[in-house]
């Protein structure tokens, strides 16, 4: 049993890792590479799609299963396995970024052909094929989240996917996985804990109270799967405690996910399923209103506040969201609150440097509003979970992570005694 990255090597996007075992060739996931490494999306897979048996999907964000409708348009055909909620989550997915991309790589027909190859596998299922055994494990990263067991050939490797961070309230906490051989495992958030979940969430509750008193707008950029919806939980848990305020989800993708929750209950945390249950939807809160066109997202620069407003895109590539800081940073009564990760050399974390103007748009912005930058929210396990989840396992290859990360992870695993190592791009490691 061998497994060979082909993606998210000493990087964090472009997931895919090819398994061979008993005969079979099965690719773990099949994510697209974004941001400065956007451009390799256009390269060769670096093996044979036509050779391939099965495709297995642990979650449905675009850097694990970006680039599956290519591999379906250079001559994939065979079964893709997911959970029922990565199925439907990855139809809005693909869709969407089918929309954005500058210089598209795969075409609507492809994205069809991929979505009519699904299979559902959920949780604790055993998939045969031939002499090897695959099933997934509860990740916790996005409903339908998982890891990946595969037995064969006498060996055991675990695939972590995405690990959540398990804290938060949403989702179950990611199942710790069984004695492996070998794990290959994610180390995203590698080199620090995160900040804990409850603090985040009452530093969050005060700059809104704060924010909306004044008359000021709140301005969130969020990603349209999971990380939306669940700042809306917690509006919705907490928010008899907050001035009363409109409530603006600027995101046609993200009310598409909004829409699509409810059939999603039973992968959701006992807590959540718990208000199903009782016929209310938690994350609808009071005042929410869902804004579908672009005319509707420019009225909001010209309202006056007090809002909420949760736009796209989450690290401000682009989207709606800067417009609504192209009219909003220059006001000291609005706030600006980050809930996710802010790549370096980006928007965010110029903003978050806090110099006096920023370029938005071809236009320079005084920098006026309140920057908060809150980690808590992340959607990633934390170096501490982390290492919990990997307690016992002697082997250990480390993917999806920057290299610092990765080393910082890798060391605090080599002086508890166990095996790691990082994975390079093409490089077979044997099970």
């Amino acid at each position: 049993m061998r497994i060979v990255p082909f993606g998210a090597a000493r990087e964090v996007t472009g997931s895919a890792h090819l398994l061979l075992a008993g005969g079979r060739r099965v690719l773990l996931d099949c994510g697209m590479f974004q941001g400065k490494e956007e451009a390799r999306n256009h390269a060769p897979f670096g093996f044979d799609p036509k050779e391939v048996d099965a495709v297995l999907l642990t979650h449905a964000h675009l850097d694990h299963v970006g680039r599956l409708p290519k591999l379906f348009r250079e001559g994939y055909r065979g079964p893709v396995y997911a959970t029922r909620a990565t199925a439907l989550l990855m139809e809005i997915v693909l869709e969407d970024a089918l929309k954005v991309m500058d210089e598209p790589f795969f075409g609507p027909e492809d994205v069809e052909e991929a979505l009519g190859h699904l299979r559902p596998l959920e949780y604790g299922e055993w998939l045969r094929l031939g002499a090897l055994s695959l099933a997934f494990g509860q990740a916790g990263h996005l409903p339908g989240s998982a890891f990946v067991v595969a037995q064969g050939e006498g060996r055991t490797l675990v695939y972590s996917g995405d690990l959540g961070n398990r804290e938060k309230d949403v989702l179950p906490d990611p199942s710790l996985p069984p004695l492996a051989d070998l794990v290959l495992a994610e180390g995203t958030y590698g080199d620090r804990p995160h900040r804990p979940y409850r603090e985040t969430v009452r530093e969050f509750l005060e700059i809104l109270e704060k924010t909306l008193s004044q008359g000021g707008k709140v301005l969130i950029p969020t990603f349209a799967v999971e990380r939306a919806q669940e700042i809306l939980y917690v509006l919705y848990t907490h928010g008899h405690r907050l001035p009363r305020a409109p409530i603006y989800l600027d995101s046609p993708m993200a009310g598409r996910v909004l829409a699509l929750y409810p059939r999603l209950v039973r992968y959701f945390s006992e807590e959540v399923q718990a208000h199903f249950l009782q016929g209310k939807n938690p994350f609808r809160p009071a005042g929410l209103e869902v804004v579908e066109h672009t005319e509707a997202s420019k009225a909001l620069n010209r309202a006056p506040g007090p809002m909420v407003v949760l736009a796209g895109s989450g690290m401000l590539a682009g989207g709606r969201i800067l417009h609504h800081l192209k009219h909003g940073l220059s006001d000291p009564r609005n706030a600006l609150v980050f809930v996710g990760y802010q790549p370096r050399g980006g928007l965010g974390a110029e903003i978050i440097a806090r110099p006096p103007a920023v370029r938005i748009l071809g236009e320079e912005v005084p920098l006026r509003a309140s920057v908060h930058t809150l980690g808590g929210f992340s959607g990633h396990a934390g170096q501490d979970e982390l290492l919990d989840w990997l307690q016992g396992e002697p082997r250990v290859v480390l993917v999806h992570g920057e290299e610092e990360k990765l080393l910082a992870l890798g060391k605090l695993l080599a002086l508890r005694g166990q095996e790691v190592s990082l994975a390079r791009f093409g490089e077979g490691v044997p099970v």
